[in-house]
């Protein structure tokens, strides 16, 4: 008796489940797994160079000797900039025999930060963040993005026919308080208006370097209007200084 009411209940309780999503959930627009490519398999030429070397050997030697494992990302990160932004399996090799390990597990870390490219980019990599605080920030992140966009005639994930560009759409780069905001290579710039984005890019495709930072005068995160707190100097630790010292 008490097992079928049991039962009953939880029938029940299923039935009154509801699935709150009606569509498939969108996926990675990156594959996970590696697919051999004319420019990227691990026949792809690489090697860290004389100067890049002496960089990994001073990385490691910052490890414990049966932990050099922990220097897995400073070393990919190299490898990319070697290699012109992106990370090719061979690299990642590269980095495992380095550290003796597991290629699976260096894919494994290449795979889960958004930070290493797998597959070719520009020479300058735009990745614009169209996350709350950019859409509500200034001009808003969907101006820019268009800026971008009619600037360079590509839409995001797509790179430019000379390999200048590419456009990265992308979730928080912590510059919120400055939005809207694109980083560009290892550049921030941030408080954009759509004349400081095609400024920045018409500078980049003339070959000159943009400032980098807040394009309305500010030097960092302050206040536009000025200090609201912290307004005079700070007084020292304890209740005061004493005058007879």
């Amino acid at each position: 008796m008490l097992a079928s009411l049991a039962r009953k209940c939880v029938s029940s309780s299923l039935n009154q489940v509801r699935l709150l999503h009606r569509t498939s959930v969108k996926a990675s627009d990156k594959l996970f797994v590696h697919r051999d490519t004319n420019d990227n398999s691990a026949d792809t030429p690489f090697k860290f160079n004389d100067e890049n070397l002496k960089r990994c050997e001073t990385i490691i030697s910052n490890y414990p000797a049966n932990h050099k494992a922990a220097a897995c990302i400073p070393l990919l990160d190299l490898a990319q900039r070697q290699n012109d932004g992106w990370l090719p399996i061979s690299a990642m090799h590269a980095v495992a025999d380095m550290l003796n390990m597991p290629k699976m597990r260096v894919y494994e870390v290449a795979t889960f930060y958004t930070m290493f490219n797998r597959e070719p980019v520009g020479k300058y990599h735009v990745q614009i963040c169209t996350t709350t605080p950019c859409m509500l920030g200034g001009v808003g992140c969907a101006p820019i993005l268009e800026a971008i966009e009619k600037n360079l005639g590509i839409k995001p994930g797509h790179t430019t026919e000379d390999k200048m560009f590419t456009l990265s759409e992308v979730e928080c780069l912590g510059a919120c308080v400055n939005a809207p905001m694109v980083q560009i290579n290892d550049n921030y710039y941030e408080d954009l208006t759509v004349k400081d984005m095609e400024e920045i890019l018409n500078d980049l495709k003339a070959g000159r370097v943009p400032k980098a930072g807040p394009r309305n005068g500010r030097f960092a995160s302050e206040p536009l209007a000025g200090l609201t707190s912290l307004t005079e100097p700070p007084t020292g630790p304890g209740f005061g200084v004493r005058s007879d010292l």
